[in-house]
């Protein structure tokens, strides 16, 4: 079970699977200093010990240059000898002073199409996965990705390659919020990529854009609902 309490990772850009070019810009009067970075407030995730499942509602989008992928089918479940998704037990699902963390089984996607005509897609995932739940205003859902754990490659007139967190682990920023479902929601997220190929692969191309909704429920006991809370 990966332990409940992480050391935030910095988030390379706003917002799994991937994302928005994005730039942080940082501002002020001449000789102003920055004050301590807030705390991070308490996090509970209830049901304690229950299993999830995230399944695509709608389409998830794609973006790297100007190859753009849209996919129909996506999820990540539980599987028999796998601790991924799934609530820590209790006290581990309880934070009192930042996110709580489950480890995830890499999504799977499918049913993608391209933007452009004679070019088809394809999505495979690998690695470990987790996402972190911090309560707040928003809910926030930090979506982490290993390193080389999401791939696309696009085939006919364009053959790429691009590939997310190249290099290290990336993480993504996500909303969530309570309900019945539950909903994970991807918007303009960024992360960095790597992309390979000839002629009409954005070589260049350092970040891609991922935008996506998840409803997150309880596989558990469906009549209940994952929540986040104080």
């Amino acid at each position: 079970m990966i332990p409940h309490r992480l050391r935030p990772r910095a988030v390379l850009a706003c917002g799994a699977g991937l994302a928005v070019t994005a730039a942080l810009t940082l501002t002020g009067a001449a000789g102003a200093q920055a004050g301590p970075a807030a705390a991070a407030g308490s996090t509970t995730v209830t049901p304690a010990g229950h299993s999830f499942a995230a399944t695509l509602n709608g389409k998830a989008g794609f973006k790297a240059g100007s190859v753009t992928a849209t996919c129909t089918t996506s999820s990540s479940r539980p599987s028999d000898g796998s601790d991924g998704n799934r609530i820590p037990e209790a006290p581990g699902n309880q934070n009192p002073s930042g996110p709580v963390t489950s480890g995830i089984n890499a999504p799977t996607y499918s049913g993608c199409t391209a933007s452009l005509p004679g070019v088809t897609t394809t999505v495979t995932t690998s690695g470990a996965w987790q996402v972190s739940m911090q309560n707040g205003s928003p809910i926030t859902a930090t979506l982490t990705i290993p390193t080389g754990g999401f791939v696309l490659k696009s085939s006919g007139l364009a053959n790429c390659t691009i590939t997310a967190a190249p290099s290290a682990a990336a993480d993504i920023v996500a909303t969530y919020t309570n309900g019945s479902p539950s909903k994970l929601t991807v918007s303009n997220a960024g992360v960095p990529v790597k992309v390979e190929g000839g002629f009409g692969c954005p070589t260049s191309t350092t970040t891609s854009v991922f935008n996506a909704v998840y409803d997150i429920t309880d596989t558990t006991d469906p009549a209940s609902q994952i929540t986040v809370s104080e």
